[in-house]
């Protein structure tokens, strides 16, 4: 399974952060702008907690169950990849539609004279920050569950190199 790249992320939340600007502006010429969702940071803290409760949680299994402790519950090598893969697609999702809601954000920063789009541009920022907090809980589940490096320098059970 390949690592959460950063560029990767980046990239998404800049073109969907464009098209989503240009979408905006050509949405509120030809009538009224679609409203930022109240519930849209909230849903997205609630992803990046889940993210960070996995990730805690499986952080203290590995290290009971390195330390060789009495009651360690093992951790399911299956779970953990079902893990990572969700937190994958959770912040490859948060990078889109923070992108999105940056773009409308700074569509809307034309108008903060209106009291409604002020609102909905501090939604949009809101979701943006939530979006960044899925992304860094998805990376810290990434890393929880990282394999150690092989050991490339013969240990037992490898051929010597020729």
């Amino acid at each position: 399974m390949k690592e959460l790249r950063i560029r990767v992320l980046a990239g998404v939340f800049v073109v969907a952060g464009i098209l989503s600007w240009a979408g905006a502006r050509l949405w509120n010429s030809l009538g009224t702008l679609p409203s930022v969702p109240v519930a849209a940071p909230i849903v997205l803290a609630l992803i990046a907690v889940v993210l960070a409760a996995t990730a805690l949680s499986l952080r203290a299994r590995l290290k009971a169950q390195r330390e060789r402790q009495q009651d360690a519950k093992g951790v399911d090598p299956l779970m953990a990849a079902r893990a990572v893969v969700f937190g994958q697609a959770s912040a490859l999702v948060a990078a889109l539609v923070a992108g999105m809601y940056g773009g409308t954000g700074v569509f809307l920063l034309e108008s903060l004279d209106i009291p409604a789009r002020r609102d909905q541009a501090v939604y949009a920022g809101l979701s943006v920050l939530a979006g960044i907090g899925v992304i860094a809980a998805a990376i810290f589940l990434e890393r929880v569950c990282k394999l150690p490096e092989d050991d490339d320098t013969g240990g037992p059970g490898t051929a010597p190199a020729a």
